[in-house]
């Protein structure tokens, strides 16, 4: 199956798109209906197929996010519905799962608390991995709750529809939470984002001037949540490991520190309730 592949990466990587041939076997793959690791044992497709691959191919590369055009993402385990309204889940946080997941080691039945859920991608793969926890999500924002209802459906993952910058939140969980995971908005008003995420809500990209509008609260609240001994992992953005880690330390956390995503760019902050 070389034809149509080589000839979406070729179309992709002319319109500037770094993972060309990668997109371009998912692509084919899924007009296909076929796993991609598949590919060269599929039958060529046939015209209403190929004008299908061609039409997905001028979407992407006018840098129309791949999950929109396939209607899922993958974190971990879960495989999760996306499309427009709602952030896409992205491969730096699988590295906040597995920080999260090791958190958790040595604890029975734990509660655990995912903040700005989205598409619930997150719980969902935590509850995967830990049947036994019990979980729950926090969403606000319309779009996002459509998709997340979407996803968490008889997962037995608990959806609050919540402002995790409220005071008060989650007031019947204080102090009782084994674990907090958060992927916030972080990136700073100004900071320029590939034309991929700028397909994302904006407020569910951008939080202030900083990039910590939403991370200061969450640290806060974390908190307040955990049990003596709990954790929180945040994601972050790669500019100011600094500054989040300052952040949960005035929140009264301990144990501060930072993590390099897989590119060896420093992406998530974990800490503990003393």
């Amino acid at each position: 199956m070389t034809g149509p592949v080589a000839r979406v990466a070729a179309r992709l990587a002319q319109a500037g798109v770094a993972s060309s041939r990668v997109d371009a076997e998912l692509l084919v793959a899924h007009v296909l209906g076929v796993p991609r690791g598949r590919l060269l044992l599929a039958d060529p497709p046939d015209d209403a197929q190929e004008r299908a691959i061609d039409a997905l191919a001028d979407r992407r590369a006018a840098r129309e996010p791949l999950q929109h055009l396939l209607g899922t993402a993958v974190l971990g385990p879960v495989e999760v519905a996306v499309g427009p309204g709602v952030f896409v889940p992205r491969p730096e946080t699988e590295v906040l799962l597995e920080l999260a997941v090791e958190r958790l080691r040595g604890r029975t039945t734990p509660v655990v608390v995912d903040l700005c859920t989205g598409t619930g991608a997150l719980s969902l793969a935590v509850a995967r991995m830990r049947p036994d926890a019990v979980v729950h999500a926090v969403e606000v924002a319309p779009g996002a709750l459509t998709w997340a209802e979407r996803n968490l459906a008889g997962s037995g993952v608990t959806l609050h529809v919540a402002d995790v910058t409220s005071p008060g939140v989650l007031a019947d969980l204080t102090g009782t939470v084994d674990l907090v995971t958060c992927n916030p908005p972080y990136v700073p008003e100004d900071v320029p984002v590939p034309d991929e995420v700028r397909a994302d809500p904006h407020d569910a990209v951008f939080a202030g001037a900083d990039g910590l509008a939403v991370i200061r609260p969450v640290a806060v609240l974390a908190h307040r949540l955990l049990r003596p001994g709990g954790a929180v992992a945040v994601e972050h953005d790669d500019s100011h490991p600094a500054a989040v880690r300052e952040v949960l330390a005035g929140a009264g956390l301990v144990d501060v520190a930072t993590h390099d995503d897989l590119t060896g760019r420093p992406r998530v902050v974990t800490a503990r309730r003393s």
